[in-house]
């Protein structure tokens, strides 16, 4: 249900401080990532990790293997960076979508943005769209931009602020999802099925260090924008009325955090596909650590995020080696238990 302004202050104070948990969880998520490029097929040790770390950042020149050299700095680290990445940038877009729409079921994929991402990423693979001058990547942050104004358009159309958006969501979601099925139906072969639907489930295969950039790049400067946004969330949770009476113009400020969240949710569908939950489940984390004070919720969520996606990468490429599972069946298997694990203490804590 819809956050009220009575319940907001509430949950205001935090269980734990926000520079303590943020600090432990920085510290985690840099042991998290070097642990987590030892994994594989190939032994690569931390020993190994840190001297090859080192000798790329120019700092050292200690001999190592070459094959070592390429698994590690050209594979294994910018997957882990792009995952820690992504983790980070889709829990940040979770807090404004449901600080925004005043829902605690609202994701970043809410804006049909995922939907139409796919839709382009499979007009582009398929069809050929674009004629070889659209990557796959391109299609899909182009479908993403479009699914999004037809949401908004949608949006206006039905003339209510917060419900309108999500009904205007669902109804984009469907209808990109219903063309991505046609077109993969109809004229997509076997491998070109199996390719697609690979990456629509969430892939950080091949990650390379030009993608590293941009999803690092795009994270951080949605992380700074958001938090200078953190009071102005805060008085969205108290409704439109309470957050007008404040000086804040309501409908220009959503429609700039909207835009905001749905080119970084772009920009990070189109790096690793689709990849659900973590904006759902780990603001819901954030708040039962830190409180509800937008101002911790924000950079807690960021580092659960970030650490989050780390290991459930890890787990996905190692459990079913060779064949890796899809990052976002993964973030799936284990968000659904965590969020409803979650769902449970919410409602103890408020009994």
């Amino acid at each position: 249900m819809p956050t009220t302004a009575a319940e907001a202050p509430r949950r205001g104070t935090g269980r734990v401080g926000a520079p303590l948990v943020v600090g432990l969880g920085v510290v985690a998520l840099i042991a998290s990532v070097a642990a987590a490029m030892t994994f594989g097929a190939a032994d690569v040790s931390l020993v190994n990790v840190r001297d090859i770390v080192s000798n790329n950042l120019g700092l050292t020149d200690i001999p190592v293997r070459a094959a070592a050299n390429a698994i590690v700095w050209e594979d294994r680290l910018p997957r882990a960076l792009v995952a820690a990445a992504c983790g980070a940038g889709l829990g940040l877009c979770g807090v404004v979508m449901q600080a925004l729409l005043r829902n605690p079921l609202a994701d970043p994929f809410v804006l049909g943005v995922s939907s139409g991402a796919s839709t382009g990423a499979v007009l582009v693979a398929v069809l050929g769209l674009g004629g070889g001058a659209l990557g796959l990547s391109a299609g899909a942050f182009a479908g993403a931009l479009i699914a999004f104004a037809v949401v908004l358009l949608l949006a206006r159309a039905a003339a209510a602020a917060t419900s309108g958006v999500i009904l205007a969501g669902v109804a984009g979601t469907h209808f990109f999802s219903a063309v991505t099925s046609l077109v993969v139906f109809a004229f997509a072969d076997s491998d070109a099925t199996r390719g697609v639907m690979f990456w629509l489930l969430g892939s950080l295969e091949g990650m390379r260090w030009s993608q590293v950039w941009l999803a690092v790049a795009v994270v951080a400067v949605g992380a700074v924008l958001v938090s200078a946004s953190a009071h102005i969330l805060d008085a969205f949770a108290f409704g439109d009325d309470v957050a007008a009476s404040l000086g804040i113009h309501v409908g220009r400020v959503r429609l700039l955090l909207f835009v905001l969240t749905a080119l970084l949710t772009a920009t990070l569908v189109s790096v690793a596909g689709a990849i659900g939950f973590v904006g759902l489940v780990l603001p819901h984390a954030a708040r039962l650590l830190v409180g509800s004070r937008h101002a911790r919720v924000i950079p807690t969520t960021i580092v659960l995020g970030a650490l989050f996606m780390v290991w459930v990468d890890a787990a996905s490429r190692t459990v079913f080696a060779p064949s890796p599972l899809p990052v976002g069946v993964g973030t799936a298997l284990v968000g659904v238990p965590v969020f409803v694990a979650l769902l449970v203490r919410r409602r103890k804590v408020r009994g």
